[in-house]
């Protein structure tokens, strides 16, 4: 895969990073690339919390610095990753500085220009 294939829109579900595994949220991640070839990331994530973050792509691997206002209008800072199973198929995981350090959440992603199914 070439950096230019990661381009799109993704379907996302995710969980927490805490001790339940249960799905905790939906939405859309949404990658681009700037005028340096850079990864721009762009998450709407419940329909309502924006985040974003930049980030680099080497060997079906995609790591990107992300950060987004929560509450109070503190800002949060994390790290996600991913691997592409198939050019359509994303599997991640991320953390974030203020998080439970004892657990990772999870991110599984679709290509929404897709017909593939994610398990």
């Amino acid at each position: 895969m070439t950096i230019q294939d990661l381009i799109g829109k993704y379907s996302i579900t995710g969980t927490n990073q805490e001790e339940n595994p249960e799905i905790a949220y939906k939405g859309i991640l949404t990658l681009t690339l700037d005028e340096n070839n850079r990864i721009v990331a762009n998450w709407l994530i419940n329909n309502n919390q924006l985040q974003k973050g930049y980030g680099f792509f080497k060997d079906n691997i995609l790591v990107i610095n992300l950060n987004y206002k929560g509450e109070n209008n503190k800002t949060y800072k994390g790290v996600a990753v991913y691997r592409f199973i198939t050019k359509d198929v994303l599997d991640g995981f991320w953390s974030e500085k203020h998080g439970n350090p004892l657990y990772l959440g999870t991110e599984h992603c679709l290509r929404m220009e897709t017909t593939e199914v994610l398990n």
